[in-house]
């Protein structure tokens, strides 16, 4: 047995995504594994046992691995923990739907309480004013008249949960119109109903002559009431998740429908209880006005959800069954987290005047979607988008993105059992390339190391990650790797606007390398006859190494683009997940923007544009000091897309 431990940097900690992607993650080794947080062990293939941890960001674990592959699991889990966006790589920040989406709102008071008159105050979920008629979703409690089969129903019963299991585990279709954000948290869900705790414990009651649906009942509300009672507030949200995979699977073995949210045909707020992900996700989203529900919190998977479809809700609303039925109408204030039921005509008029504000809002910024923004003075500024996966792409057309300014190839590698082949890469480059054709589209090569470890490539354990084998340095070390992905770029490029830029420069000698890895790969292909393009290079700038030789790599490369994430962390040498510093880890420092001006002026000298792909990009009181040091291009999430847009235009 081995065993080490760590600081965990997950971000919020091991909560249902990045639990369940850990438990996946520790499945694909045959040893034994166990985390160990404040003196309580947890199997490390159980998303649910994980999750009961406790394990918050900041907390230190230990990992223990025993078995022929203990050494290569316990530093894969190692780098797992280490890196502050493990199991949230498919969470992108909200929707172009919401003004100042993405953010969690902060609850007006710490718990739910009633205001007086008809106003009742809960948690702030989602921002936003709605009003409207009241479609009230309160399904009948679900009893099992039955709790004991006889010795002889057993197999049968087995039988017949697991088939109800296995249909309840599927995902949705990629067509079914659930977002990427959505889908990540439906997909965590899964996990969880698959998880050993979980199933393990309704199949031992089933085996103890317990009728299913009893068990299921039964188990879930032992399990929910046990995250209820931890300290954490994030952490109890979940019982929500855990009740709303046993509602479904338990009305299901009685033979009982729940009402069909997908029915839902009138402009409505919804009312309820208590709703899960899941059955958010059966709602019409274009039928519905606002959200109401006695349970739930900021944190809850429901309220992502709605936050990522910018619809306005308010949660934790301390109101009766009886008391939702009575209420005909609802207006609702998801900024301060209130509700008015049945609003007279002065709350009803004061409450339109509050949604026609934001009706105004945001037209006037999506005046911009079509929008190329150009400076009063005449200069014309791409603003581009950051995407992870062809999922997204949609969003980021709705938004008004003129192409891509970061495509992460890295996801691409991250959600497989093995490395992506040529042709599978091909292909999903092509398609990110025609779905934004004429637009530029730039795609970043593998951008992995020991932060962000993929199936198919062992990674050293490393002090530091950060400053470790990653990006370009792990690529040139390993051509079987890099080649393929090259060579798919390649074909894709005949699409016409792929463009390619490579992470984590420090010296010329790596841009050259690249270079000539592209020429032997262009050479390959004509050889077989497979068409292919050529494309630009770039290269993106995040490293104080590369600010310093600006000059002599622009010779080289046809754009610079500034990741100021990772710059800002290099130039400070400041960790930008580590909370006791957040305040020297700031864009607007004077350092990190001398660099990011001596970038400008090096690309300005050699004739190439410079774009900025880090979240600065979208940085409204940042975007006039970009455009003045000679930044054409902005790189951002889709959500920031139309207000940065706007902001272009004023300067």
């Amino acid at each position: 047995m081995i065993e080490s431990s760590i600081v965990v940097r997950v971000h919020e900690g091991l909560h249902t995504r990045p639990a369940a992607h850990m438990a996946k993650l520790a499945k694909a080794f045959d040893c034994s594994l166990e985390l160990v947080c404040r003196g309580v062990a947890a199997n490390a293939k159980s998303s649910v046992k994980l999750m009961l941890l406790g394990v918050k960001e900041g907390d230190e674990v230990l990992v223990r691995a025993e078995g022929q592959d203990e050494s290569n699991a316990l530093e894969r889990l190692m780098q797992y923990l280490v890196d502050p966006r493990s199991g949230l790589e498919e969470a992108k920040e909200g929707t172009a739907a919401q003004v100042d989406a993405g953010a969690v709102p902060t609850p007006s008071q710490g718990a739910a309480e009633a205001v007086g008159g008809n106003c009742v105050e809960g948690v702030a979920g989602s921002k936003g004013t709605a009003i409207g008629p009241v479609h009230v979703y309160l399904p009948q409690p679900l009893v099992a008249t039955r709790q004991v089969i006889e010795e002889a129903e057993i197999p049968a019963e087995l039988d017949r949960f697991r088939q109800v299991l296995m249909n309840f585990v599927r995902p949705p279709a990629d067509d079914a119109g659930v977002s990427a954000q959505d889908r990540a948290i439906l997909q965590a869900l899964v996990d969880v109903a698959q998880d050993e705790e979980y199933v393990g414990a309704i199949i031992r009651g089933i085996k103890g002559r317990g009728d299913a649906a009893a068990v299921t009942l039964r188990v879930g509300e032992v399990l929910a009431a046990t995250f209820e009672a931890m300290a954490d507030a994030y952490m109890r949200a979940r019982a929500e998740d855990i009740r709303g995979v046993t509602r479904q699977l338990a009305a299901t073995l009685l033979g009982q429908k729940l009402p069909d949210l997908s029915r839902i045909d009138t402009p409505s707020v919804l009312v309820a209880a208590d709703l899960s992900a899941w059955e958010f996700a059966q709602v019409p989203i274009a039928k519905i006005l606002g959200l109401v529900c006695t349970g739930g919190s900021a944190t809850s998977h429901v309220a992502i959800m709605a936050r990522t479809h910018g619809i306005p809700a308010v949660l934790g609303v301390p109101l009766s069954a009886d008391e939702l039925r009575a209420a005909h109408t609802l207006a609702i204030d998801g900024d301060a987290g209130r509700v008015l039921l049945n609003p007279d005509a002065g709350q009803q008029a004061r409450a339109r005047a509050r949604i026609e504000a934001q009706m105004k809002a945001k037209a006037a910024l999506a005046e911009y979607r079509d929008l190329q923004p150009v400076t009063r003075d005449g200069r014309a500024i791409e603003v581009v988008a950051n995407l992870g996966g062809l999922n997204e792409v949609e969003i980021a057309r709705e938004a008004g993105a003129m192409g891509v300014g970061l495509f992460r190839t890295e996801l691409l590698f991250m959600q497989q059992r093995s490395l992506p082949t040529e042709d599978e890469q091909a292909t999903v480059y092509r398609q990110m390339a025609e779905a934004f054709h004429p637009y530029p589209v730039i795609i970043r090569t593998l951008d992995i190391g020991g932060d962000k470890p993929v199936a198919g490539i062992d990674f050293p354990r490393e002090e530091n990650p950060f400053l470790g084998w990653r990006g370009v340095r792990m690529c040139l070390d390993r051509p079987e790797v890099f080649k393929p992905q090259l060579r798919a770029l390649l074909r894709a490029a005949l699409v016409g606007n792929v463009r390619v830029m490579v992470p984590m420069i420090s010296e010329l000698g790596e841009v050259r390398r690249v270079r000539e890895l592209v020429a032997e790969c262009e050479r390959e292909l004509q050889a077989e006859g497979t068409p292919s393009a050529p494309f630009e290079l770039g290269i993106m700038i995040e490293t104080p190494a590369a600010v310093l030789q600006a000059d002599a790599l622009a010779a080289e490369v046809s754009f610079f683009s500034i990741g100021t994430n990772d710059l800002t962390q290099y130039v400070m040498a400041t960790d930008r997940a580590n909370a006791r510093i957040a305040s020297l880890y700031r864009v607007e420092h004077p350092a990190v923007m001398t660099a990011i001006e001596m970038t400008c002026q090096a690309a300005r000298r050699a004739g190439i544009w410079v774009g900025i792909c880090g979240e600065a990009a979208a940085n409204l009181d940042l975007i006039p000091r970009f455009v003045e040091m000679g930044v054409t291009e902005l790189s951002m999430s889709p959500a920031s897309i139309l207000a940065a847009k706007k902001r272009i235009c004023q300067i």
